[in-house]
């Protein structure tokens, strides 16, 4: 089955649609000059460095799809151009209910068992479940690629597109109010999240010939297009 298909099985959202969407496009942008733009001096480290793009690209693909349990769907409606009607809020709250009914209160977790159930292999629910807020340090340490790939790039996109990490931890800041706090109100834990997304750009981009400057909407407009038939 492709994304489009599975996107519109569990009642995918338009703006997590195109969310994830872009994140695979970062991913595909990067993994595939990862593999294929080795520089001379770390061909041996190579087998480090090579990824899987088809497991990074689907882990994107599907990263988020239980999201739809933590929006305040007014919130989320502002934040699109193309505004919800009254009939739209409605159906959507109806949806999340059911999401909320069948999976729980974690996003993360509905994530994980959607994924499950789609029938994807192991490998990219490890790559699934290492995007996330709390993971930062841990992917920084790791000598795993595809989940230094799969974090950076959800780092790489905010509502409205390609934005670079720093524009990303601000748009964060802002968007957390008081009653969903950023890494639950803890100052500390912010700020090792964001250092841990600093030290995975320079991993990446220390390596390899992409540079973060050059991930923008131009760059994955074709992508964008060939995802939407992707097979999962």
């Amino acid at each position: 089955m492709n994304i489009s298909d599975i996107y519109k099985k569990y009642q995918i959202m338009p703006q997590l649609q195109e969310h994830q969407f872009r994140v695979a496009a970062v991913a595909m942008l990067i993994s595939g000059d990862i593999n294929r733009g080795i520089t001379p001096d770390i061909q041996q480290s190579r087998t480090d460095a090579e990824v899987n793009i088809d497991d990074v690209v689907k882990a994107c693909l599907l990263h988020d799809m239980g999201n739809i349990i933590k929006f305040d769907l007014v919130v989320t409606d502002r934040l699109h151009p193309n505004r919800f009607s009254k009939d739209d809020l409605a159906y959507w709250q109806k949806v999340k209910n059911d999401y909320i009914a069948k999976y729980g209160n974690d996003e993360h977790h509905a994530s994980i068992e959607i994924s499950r159930e789609i029938g994807v292999n192991e490998r990219i629910i490890g790559l699934i479940d290492c995007i996330g807020f709390q993971n930062g340090k841990s992917n920084a340490e790791s000598s795993d690629f595809g989940k230094k790939i799969c974090a950076y790039s959800d780092m790489r996109v905010g509502p409205k597109g390609i934005i670079s990490l720093e524009e990303r931890f601000t748009d964060l800041r802002k968007r957390y109010d008081a009653k969903h706090k950023l890494m639950g109100g803890n100052e500390n834990l912010r700020l090792e999240f964001e250092e841990g997304l600093r030290q995975i750009e320079k991993q990446i981009f220390q390596k390899y010939k992409i540079k973060p400057e050059e991930i923008t909407e131009k760059e994955i407009k074709e992508k964008l297009e060939e995802l939407k038939g992707f097979e999962i």
